[in-house]
């Protein structure tokens, strides 16, 4: 059986070292330039440096996007920038264009370099034509059932590896080349800059009867006709497996540090479970499905993995998240006296419940006993989001423990 990688996403050196700690067997990051996640915070040439040095340290491994579908104007910024990754040294680059590639190949010949799914890798003969040209990893369409990349699998070299998205968002457009963003508010999706028009809501209005909004569904409020489902691939571990994928990848370089976490741990966990013992897989599958509930997400679906998705797969009537847990913070350090020191996320009060919780998988309800803030005046509570605050808790806390607090009523 190939090693299966888990492959987590960072927008952030918080979010990455978030990654690491919670399981991540590799990460990928955007720099400030040529990735397609522009308004993420993304990083420094400093950030790279220290989240490249953290991830070694513990035998994680850092892959940066340069994934754009680059214009003339970008193609001498990008052999700039790639020079600038020769020294910084991250373990390979993503890459969609064919133009970037040939830079990549000459610039910094010793990298390992991926090929993005905005490549719309379907079939077999696109993987061998990557792997001829030197790419070490190509990542399959969304578009393909797992039937599709078991046969890409054997009819492939061995040393050519497969990655496919196991979790997160879906794009409504094929292998997110989408042009929806650039035409309704000028912003390019396929340079990075996305404004998520597949979230909007919309109404249908006939030619002849201008300004009269027809609800697409039959729904008075409209319809979201382009909202995905989130993908969830935590039941479908064997499958993914046996399809001989190499890394599985988790989407979503806009998010927390909880998202990130929880996702991490979860699939971390259901992976180990299962090559220790399928049986004991089938046996966690209640603690998986709870716990990858408890961040952000937009209901489920299994993309394109067991056939075609039809309308069960949209969802029709809103656009939001379901939101079962709230990111309260994550500890940054513990002081002499045995306090959190956080960043706070969101309100919360002395006195309050809430949830921590710990890269090994366990969870702990604690009572808030006191919250100071930085100049050591005691506070009720926390109102106002991005304070440094020293939480006293009834447990024995450490860094990288997550705080959070459950919605479910």
């Amino acid at each position: 059986m190939r090693k299966t990688e888990l492959l987590i996403p960072a927008g952030s050196l918080e979010v990455l070292k978030t990654a690491v700690v919670y399981g991540a067997d590799a990460v990928y990051i955007g720099g400030e330039a040529f990735g397609l996640r522009a308004k993420a915070k993304n990083f420094t040439n400093d950030d790279i440096r220290e989240g490249i040095a953290f991830a070694h340290d513990r035998g994680v491994k850092v892959y940066i996007t340069a994934n754009i579908l680059a214009h003339n104007d970008d193609l001498s910024g990008v052999e700039e920038y790639f020079n600038e990754l020769k020294e910084i040294r991250p373990d390979a680059v993503i890459i969609s264009d064919p133009g970037v590639f040939a830079i990549a190949k000459r610039v910094i010949p010793d990298m390992e370099l991926h090929i993005s799914t905005q490549a719309n890798n379907t079939n077999y003969g696109t993987y061998l034509f990557w792997h001829q040209l030197g790419a070490k990893r190509v990542v399959s369409a969304r578009e393909l059932s797992l039937a599709e990349i078991k046969e890409i699998r054997e009819k492939i070299p061995e040393d050519l590896e497969i990655e496919s998205f196991i979790h997160g968002a879906m794009c409504m457009s094929y292998s997110g080349r989408c042009l929806l963003s650039n035409f309704m508010t000028g912003r390019d999706a396929n340079q990075g800059a996305c404004t998520h028009p597949c979230r909007w809501k919309y109404s249908l209005v006939e030619e002849k009867r201008p300004g009269e909004y027809m609800p697409v569904y039959e729904n008075e409020r409209g319809t979201y006709i382009f909202n995905s489902k989130d993908l969830c691939m935590i039941e479908h571990i064997p499958e993914m497996m046996d399809a001989g994928i190499d890394s599985f990848k988790i989407e979503g370089r806009m998010k927390t540090a909880l998202y990130v976490a929880t996702v991490a741990r979860t699939y971390r966990k259901a992976i180990d479970d299962y090559n220790k013992d399928p049986e004991l897989y089938k046996a966690n599958m209640d603690w998986y499905r709870s716990e990858i509930g408890k961040c952000t997400y937009r209901e489920f679906t299994t993309g394109f993995y067991f056939g075609k998705p039809d309308e069960t797969t949209q969802i029709y009537d809103n656009n939001t998240y379901v939101k079962n847990y709230t990111y309260l913070g994550t500890v940054e350090a513990v002081d002499e006296r045995g306090y959190a020191r956080i960043e706070q996320k969101n309100k919360f009060t002395v006195g309050e419940t809430i949830e921590v919780m710990k890269p090994d998988g366990s969870n702990l309800e604690v009572k808030v006993k006191g919250i100071w803030n930085e100049d050591g005046e005691a506070q009720e509570s926390a109102p106002h989001s991005r304070q440094i605050l020293f939480v006293h808790l009834e447990a024995e806390m450490e860094p990288y423990d997550i705080l959070r607090r459950s919605e479910i009523e």
